[in-house]
């Protein structure tokens, strides 16, 4: 890894200086040009000396919608700048995201295996989203999940025999829809009657028959979200 200029952007003097420890033992090839302890600081540094990387901190001063502005901006004024994300916010799933989405390079947590020099030379080397070993598990997790989900829905419809009219009954069903308004959507080739008649058929086909008995709109679509014939993060209305 050839030689590069970083600036620390961290608010907790300890954790700091732990950072910097890092970098002087497993990063020689990393000069830090300057730490800042909050926005003014940083910029006050940016002025004097750009450098190759930011190592940002999100909740300076207890707040971390600062760090995220700070990113948004750092990404806007220098276009070519690294930007890896150090934070202690082990938890917050969705600042992750923003965080990714106001143009970091990476998130590395201060958990697990911390800051290590190949996800730093990553980064020097033009790879976007680097993480430590604590995100790539949580990634993993949801992944699993998502695909595990699709699988059952895929059975689920070749299990239950369920056709496209099929899964747009359901879903806008479950979307507060009367069956006048589900037969006037745009391409449903069905009145309100054929679909009476669509979901008693679709009740026989997803309850055993002792279940049957009584099983009105609300029960029937229930069932089509435990089967995930339809999906509760994905109940949007057709265009119209």
């Amino acid at each position: 890894m050839e030689e590069f200029k970083v600036i620390i952007v961290e608010d907790v003097q300890l954790e700091l200086k732990g950072t910097e420890h890092i970098f002087r033992s497993e990063i020689p090839e990393a000069t830090i040009i300057g730490t800042a302890q909050n926005e003014a600081e940083l910029w006050k540094l940016m002025r004097k000396d750009v450098p190759d990387m930011i190592l940002l901190d999100l909740g300076l001063g207890g707040s971390t919608t600062v760090g995220i502005d700070i990113c948004r901006q750092l990404r806007d004024r220098y276009s070519n700048l690294k930007i890896l994300i150090f934070t202690g916010e082990i938890q917050n799933e969705r600042l992750w995201v923003e965080a990714l989405s106001a143009g970091a390079d990476g998130i590395i947590l201060k958990t697990g295996n911390l800051l290590q020099r190949d996800d730093v030379q990553l980064v020097m080397h033009g790879r976007r989203f680097v993480f430590n070993e604590p995100i790539l598990e949580k990634i993993l997790v949801r992944f699993r999940k998502s695909i595990l989900a699709e699988v059952q829905q895929s059975d689920a419809i070749i299990d239950y025999d369920i056709d496209e009219y099929d899964e747009r009954y359901l879903r806008h069903l479950a979307l507060g829809y009367t069956k006048d308004m589900i037969a006037n959507l745009k391409g449903m080739p069905f009145g309100a009657k054929s679909l009476e008649k669509r979901q008693a058929d679709l009740i026989n086909r997803l309850f055993p028959g002792n279940e049957r008995t009584g099983v009105n709109a609300t029960r029937l679509v229930t069932r089509a979200l435990q089967l995930r014939i339809i999906d509760l993060e994905n109940l949007r209305p057709d265009e119209d």
